[in-house]
């Protein structure tokens, strides 16, 4: 292992109960997935299910396949008796009513896993990937990744695949991968030998399999990474388990020769995430603000319905006038979004606030970096013009959870809010909660408990306040303070 850092190279972490893949660029992480053994993702795993509830005022219907929550299946993502398409672009699509009814059978797979407080999302046009293609038992024709740009190539990649689908009878539709550039005609039927084995395989587990089972498991992370992440660009994946090293390479041996040389297993005594600071990078992408490198900084919130980006000068003050500095930092947050959306995994709306830019150039400009920044992300996104408010819209292809929420939860003192109440303002709904007591119960005496702020709070600027509400209730208040108890927390107790 040379001192040098490759162009690309992807680091496998692998403890007993999580797996940790990291993709780096020129030294510099971009993308990290994290897999726990309690909480796997289920995306493209198929369940023989049962339709529990049909829905014709949303055109859906709720599907039980087994797991904690009932799954969601729109009438768009059912195929059709006929085996035309899934509904995204074929015409309107018929009543869910037509397509499925309560009580049914139907096999379906997983293509968001739940998120927050919603099911999975499900659809009944199976699609199985490999290397080169992707297998969809269902559909019909030959499709070519948008991503192979060469018009030559896209040609004679459906030339070779038409002629070997030609040789096979009712297979389906099948995609061609981005991968697949440069792909021979044997690498490529061995490919689509191997899905149509798995499809056959799989027909025969969900005849036999009871309703509301798992009928095909996706592989693990350590496989996913061999089959969808290592693209051209890649030089090396480094994993630090002997054991997943093994099975790496024993299915590289089978389905992937041609990663085998790039497969190494990882042995120094330091951790392979401290490697170009992963852990460090890891730990920053769960802070809201981000600096710059100009002292400017990004500021970025996740909510339920989008992720809101700010950007702000902060200290950047430029070389010549307000207008270039402006320009300037919106240029290099333009390339830290787009690194942050991948490492983070933001998916859904996504509205960024960039600095107000005067000049018409500038504005096309910083939208022609996010772009650009944009295009080496794997997933699904669209990008729209500035709007007439300065703001740019965008969306993300959302399928597993972000990384904040993978790794973190909501804070215990905020709920999720982001900000807790002042001293001050506790000790005023103590004033109002002692009053509302006195007005409904009798008593002698009244014990406060609280955050030692707050009655620090009340035994000095607010004790005037204190003796007031004395006064009025004509009985002593005594204060007492609780290490236990948050900024926010108190009770009245009636003595």
């Amino acid at each position: 292992m040379t001192d040098e850092s490759p162009k690309e190279e992807i680091l496998i972490n692998v403890t007993p109960r999580e797996v940790r893949a990291a993709l780096l660029e020129n030294g510099v992480l971009q993308e990290v997935t994290v897999e726990r053994a309690a909480r796997r993702g289920i995306i493209s795993n198929i369940y023989k299910g049962k339709v529990s509830r049909v829905l014709p005022g949303m055109q859906a219907a709720f599907v039980d396949v087994g797991l904690e929550r009932t799954a969601f299946l729109h009438a768009s993502d059912i195929t059709r008796s006929n085996g035309q398409g899934n509904g995204n672009g074929d015409g309107e699509n018929p009543d869910i009513r037509e397509l499925v009814r309560e009580g049914q059978d139907v096999l379906v797979q997983v293509v968001k896993d739940p998120l927050g407080t919603k099911g999975a999302r499900l659809t009944t046009f199976i699609t199985l990937p490999s290397r080169f293609l992707v297998l969809l038992p269902m559909g019909s024709g030959i499709g070519i990744s948008s991503r192979i740009e060469d018009d030559t190539e896209r040609q004679r990649l459906k030339d070779e695949l038409g002629m070997i689908v030609d040789d096979c009878d009712g297979i389906g539709g099948v995609i061609v991968r981005t991968a697949a550039e440069g792909a021979s005609r044997d690498a490529l039927r061995a490919d689509l030998s191997f899905l149509t084995k798995l499809w056959a395989a799989i027909q025969v587990q969900c005849s036999k399999a009871s309703v509301k089972t798992l009928v095909h498991e996706d592989l693990p992370l350590p496989i996913r990474v061999l089959r969808d992440m290592v693209t051209g660009d890649v030089e090396r994946v480094l994993v630090d388990s002997e054991a997943d090293f093994d099975r790496m390479k024993a299915f590289t041996e089978s389905f992937l020769p041609e990663l085998t040389p790039m497969l190494e297993l990882y042995k120094r005594r330091r951790p392979i995430f401290d490697l170009h600071g992963i852990e460090d990078e890891i730990k920053k992408a769960l802070d809201k603000s981000i600096s710059l490198k100009s002292g400017g900084y990004v500021i970025i919130d996740q909510t339920e319905a989008m992720t809101t980006i700010d950007v702000n000068t902060g200290a950047y003050v430029g070389h010549r006038n307000l207008e270039e500095t402006i320009y300037r930092t919106n240029l290099e947050a333009a390339v830290t979004i787009a690194r942050q959306l991948r490492l983070r995994n933001l998916g859904g709306i996504i509205i960024i606030d960039f600095i107000d830019m005067e000049v018409p150039d500038h504005r096309e400009r910083v939208l022609e970096v996010l772009e650009k920044s944009m295009s080496v992300d794997h997933a699904r996104h669209q990008i729209t013009p500035v709007s007439p408010l300065g703001l740019v819209e965008m969306t993300r292809k959302r399928t597993r959870e972000s990384l904040q929420h993978v790794l973190g939860e909501d804070c215990e003192s905020c709920n999720g809010r982001g900000f807790t109440l002042t001293a001050e303002t506790v000790c005023f709904e103590v004033f109002r909660e002692i009053i509302r007591q006195h007005r409904q119960f009798e008593f002698d005496e009244v014990l406060v408990l609280a955050h030692q702020d707050v009655i620090e709070l009340l035994l000095d600027e607010e004790a005037d306040g204190l003796a007031e509400t004395e006064e009025q209730i004509g009985k002593s208040i005594r204060l007492q303070p609780e290490s236990l108890y948050l900024k926010d927390q108190f009770d009245v107790v009636l003595i």
